[in-house]
């Protein structure tokens, strides 16, 4: 009895990180920090990222904390070699155009029924990494939870990123030759 008292008074943050490496690992960080707050964890990965993981972890990697879960959304694009490299265009692509929204709805919707059904603390809060704002805000306003934007780049890099529009209006950017497609991930969630 004092168990479920106790798990339902914890705080449970939902944690999706942009699903490329270096975000997820920043991500994970934030998680395990929270995690050692005392806070129930449900970390969000795509079903890609979450195979390569397994597959270079093991398949038992994951197990052991109970207040520290892993949950997978699928994103949409077409299956590729687990060795490789996503094309990031079309993962930005699936970003704004809200094919996380629905798949990440039915998350918290499960969730939701979880908390009701078994020993496990509602959801009180979303972290997400500030790149993967357009449908977790709207995610978080459809569910009332609050968002928390994480921003994983360096603050000299997303000052960057958000003066580039200006930048780009007085003729400065792009620079000659190619943005390199990480760049332009980046570029079209936030300005689009």
């Amino acid at each position: 009895m004092t168990s479920t008292i106790v798990a339902h008074n914890k705080p449970h943050a939902v944690c999706v990180p942009v699903p490329v490496q270096s975000h997820i690992k920043a991500m994970l960080k934030l998680a395990k920090l929270l995690h050692n707050r005392g806070f129930h964890i449900t970390f969000v990965n795509t079903e890609f990222n979450h195979r390569r993981f397994l597959k270079s972890q093991g398949p038992n990697s994951l197990d052991g904390l109970p207040d520290f879960r892993f949950e997978t959304i699928p994103d949409g694009l077409p299956n590729s070699d687990e060795g490789a490299t996503q094309d990031v265009t079309l993962l930005a692509e699936a970003v704004v155009k809200d094919g996380f929204l629905a798949p990440f709805r039915n998350l918290l919707i499960k969730l939701k029924d979880a908390a009701t059904s078994n020993n496990n603390p509602p959801v009180t809060c979303i972290v997400s990494d500030g790149f993967m704002s357009p449908f977790a805000i709207k995610a978080a306003e459809e569910f009332g939870l609050p968002i928390a934007l994480f921003f994983t780049i360096a603050a000299c890099s997303f000052m960057g990123f958000k003066q580039f529009r200006a930048l780009v209006e007085k003729g400065l950017a792009p620079l000659k030759g190619e943005i390199n497609s990480y760049l332009h991930f980046q570029f079209v969630i936030l300005f689009s």
